[in-house]
């Protein structure tokens, strides 16, 4: 009897908890993350500004197809 050949084992990325903290996968597939300049400087940021900044966003395609593989794990 032939011993069976054993197949090599996948190497699966973790994931990079940081970002994982940070964003979340929508059940669409779509990125979901909170904008940027929100609280630094914020005096100088007129009220709408401040208002929209605070909603949170999709993310870019194109940037989204390459952040999901950081949430692989």
């Amino acid at each position: 009897m032939k011993a069976k050949a054993k197949k090599p084992k996948k190497i699966r990325m973790k994931t990079k908890k940081t970002f994982a903290k940070r964003c979340k996968v929508t059940g669409s597939g779509e990125v979901r993350v909170r904008h940027n300049y929100v609280s630094h400087f914020a005096a100088n940021k007129t009220h709408k500004q401040k208002k929209h900044l605070a909603a949170s966003t999709m993310m870019n395609k194109t940037d989204a197809k390459r952040d999901k593989q950081l949430l692989q794990g």
